[in-house]
């Protein structure tokens, strides 16, 4: 099914970045189709890693080195060379749709890198991509996701099998490969998930901090991690853990508030939602889109019917707070469903970010569901055992 879906790509797509990556990940993904319908004990590992050379590896390094990638990327990388020389990644007055910068001021750490070998080394400059930075973030949000979850609980090489089909399944390869400004936030809100279902509020806190820095999207993940707290450690806890996201997110954006407050407003807010100078490209065919094309009333229908769902969610916070860490990513990815569809501007890749923290959740707490079961066993036989008194032999 991967392989079908990413030749596809090369057909009906008109962005060359995706028509590079559906040929590389399709000949990757049947390649991986055929090891694993290998009898040897190895094949499903190595049919991962095939999958994983033919969709992540090689077409990352093929558009890297050829410059190949969305208009993010590049957005990214200016927004860190900005930052440099006039401390906010907001241009004044932008020329062009691609010159606006629709991230808040956090997202421009991944362009950093960039602006520090732009002068150097040709070589050293491939160093600079945005998403090699973008995909380091999102990896290491994993593994610290999974240390905090205690997925070393699980069979040897279990965890990191698991761990590598993920990333080598479309809805990570993709974005990973041609685009990768999603990922970090991703990342974040997992790792911050993590630790709200480990009792552990400031750390989660911090988390949530940097997500809502990257982009607004996020925000809606402080109602969800301050119910998990809530129902899991307490009400205090999850004052504490929302006042950290709160404080840390106001400190990060406000520097560039106090330094162009109107194109922060006007490029993070307003052009996203379709009320910009510029017209957004994100314009995929979902239902606020749709509204919102139909003139004025349509847009504060979307942007209504937007409000409601967000709404609905907080109310079943609130009446039925999530007790775990699958509930609350499940409820998290609902009200990103909701705020996706009905935005009076999406794009249907937005959609992978709630798929992927569904799916991530189930695959993250499996590992912890083995060392109980374990342990009982291991209950079972000591109590089973005799007990030796004196010289009984």
């Amino acid at each position: 099914m991967a392989a079908v879906w990413a030749a596809a790509f090369p057909v009906v797509s008109s962005l060359g970045p995706h028509r590079v990556w559906g040929a590389s990940a399709c000949v990757g993904y049947l390649c991986a189709a055929v090891a694993v319908l290998s009898r040897r004990s190895l094949g499903r590992a190595v049919s991962v890693w095939i999958a994983g050379i033919g969709a992540v590896l090689v077409p990352l390094v093929v558009l890297v080195l050829t410059g190949g990638a969305q208009s993010e990327v590049g957005v990214v990388e200016r927004a860190g060379l900005l930052t440099v020389r006039q401390g906010t990644p907001y241009l004044a007055d932008p020329q062009a749709v691609v010159e606006v910068t629709p991230y808040l001021p956090g997202m421009a750490l991944f362009g950093l890198p960039g602006a520090v070998v732009a002068d150097g080394w040709e070589p050293l400059r491939y160093l600079g991509d945005a998403r090699l930075w973008c995909a380091a973030a999102f990896l290491g949000c994993l593994w610290a996701a999974g240390r905090v979850l205690g997925a070393r609980a699980c069979p040897r090489g279990t965890g990191q099998l698991v761990g590598a089909a993920l990333i080598a399944s479309p809805v990570v390869a993709l974005p990973l490969a041609v685009s990768g400004v999603d990922l970090p936030l991703t990342g974040l809100l997992c790792l911050a998930l993590a630790l709200a279902a480990r009792h552990r509020p400031v750390a989660a806190g911090l988390a949530l901090a940097l997500a809502c820095s990257l982009k607004w999207t996020a925000w809606p993940a402080l109602a969800v991690v301050a119910a998990l707290l809530a129902h899991r450690a307490g009400l205090g806890a999850a004052v504490r853990g929302t006042g950290v996201a709160v404080a840390g997110t106001v400190l990060a954006v406000l520097p560039s508030a106090l330094l162009a407050p109107g194109p922060l407003v006007e490029q993070v807010f307003a052009f996203p939602t379709g009320r910009g100078e510029w017209e957004t490209p994100a314009a995929s065919p979902l239902p606020g889109r749709l509204l919102a094309d139909l003139g004025p009333f349509g847009w504060y229908a979307a942007m209504t019917l937007l409000a409601a769902g967000g709404v609905a969610v907080a109310v079943s916070l609130w009446v039925r707070p999530p007790a775990g860490l699958v509930p609350a990513a499940d409820r998290l990815a609902v009200g990103l469903c909701t705020a996706f569809l009905l935005a009076p501007a999406g794009r249907f890749g937005y959609l992978a970010l709630p798929v992927l923290l569904s799916v991530w959740a189930r695959l993250a707490e499996a590992p912890s569901r083995v060392a109980p079961a374990r342990s009982r066993v291991v209950a079972a036989g000591s109590a089973a055992r005799p007990v030796l008194v004196g010289g009984d032999r």
